[in-house]
């Protein structure tokens, strides 16, 4: 039988998975696809405490945290575009020596 136990700790690894994905890359692109694992991680964990406390706010926060991911990929695959037709890169260092 799954307990909650379970989903707290797939939750944290996806989360760790995320973290680690943040710090290590040097692509945009990459950096975003690891932002919304932290934020799934984050749905995942608050679903199961809202399932196993018998609550809909876990619920409902998840839906506010889709409708966040939602906003951040449209506003950041925007700006990838941008910078990716104006440098030819989404490698970061390439992009830190910009001046404007």
């Amino acid at each position: 039988m799954i307990t909650l136990n379970h989903y707290l700790v797939f939750s944290a690894i996806m989360f760790c998975i995320g973290l680690y994905g943040i710090l290590r890359r040097k692509n945009i692109l990459l950096l975003l696809f690891s932002t919304e694992i932290m934020l799934n991680a984050m749905n995942v964990a608050f679903i199961a405490i809202g399932y196993y406390t018998q609550d809909l706010q876990g619920q409902v926060i998840a839906l506010f945290i889709i409708a966040l991911a939602a906003a951040e990929v449209a506003i950041g695959l925007g700006l990838i575009l941008l910078l990716h037709k104006k440098y030819k890169t989404l490698d970061i260092d390439n992009l830190s020596n910009m001046r404007g």
